[in-house]
């Protein structure tokens, strides 16, 4: 009798708790149709709660100011406990933050380091702007064959500029340096092949 009275108690504490939770669909709705107090009351439950996409999701409005009053520091909070889930959008806006020094100190080195984590999980933006950052012969972080690699990722990935840029910088490498990086492309395809297909 005890126990059962202790699982009934136990399922009904789990079912509020769900009804409570938020979801995080309903919110991306209401956050695309301007429904942004909709989208704060699905998301902040969830991001309480430790969920990425809902952490996700506050970073936007936060940073945006949307629904919100806008707050650096708030979006950094939340991108960075989304990003420290591996969550892929987040490391690339986190990154943007850092280049850009938007509430924190401006870093590049982080937001390499940022924006190749997302890059590694097929955000392509990410591939991007590394291959800028990697480009820049007068930079610290200057890498042709790197650079090669993520502009022809991104192109795989079908972005149509990124061809464009491949081009640029395969013209200052030498032929061991485009062999090099055709070789860590193909590599990195063989790893990711899910990422490539679903696009």
């Amino acid at each position: 009798m005890r126990i059962s009275h202790v699982a009934w108690v136990v399922a009904v504490v789990m079912l509020a708790s769900q009804a409570i939770a938020g979801d995080f669909e309903t919110g991306l709705s209401a956050y695309n149709s301007a429904d942004y107090e909709t989208a704060l009351n699905e998301w902040q439950p969830l991001a309480d709660a430790g969920d990425a996409d809902g952490q996700f999701g506050l970073g936007q409005m936060y940073g945006n100011g949307f629904g919100v009053m806008m707050d650096d520091a708030a979006a950094i909070h939340w991108y960075g406990l989304a990003a420290g889930q591996g969550h892929a959008k987040a490391q690339y806006n986190l990154a943007i933050m850092h280049q850009n020094g938007w509430g924190v100190p401006q870093s590049d080195a982080e937001a390499v380091k940022l924006y190749t984590q997302a890059a590694e999980q097929g955000v392509t933006e990410a591939m991007l702007a590394l291959g800028r950052f990697l480009s820049m012969d007068f930079a610290p972080e200057y890498d042709p064959v790197e650079a090669f690699k993520w502009y022809s990722l991104a192109a795989l990935m079908g972005d149509i500029d990124a061809g464009l840029k491949l081009e640029a910088v395969a013209g200052s490498m030498s032929v061991e340096q485009v062999t090099e990086g055709n070789a860590l492309v193909e590599l990195w395809s063989g790893e990711h092949t899910d990422l490539l297909a679903s696009h």
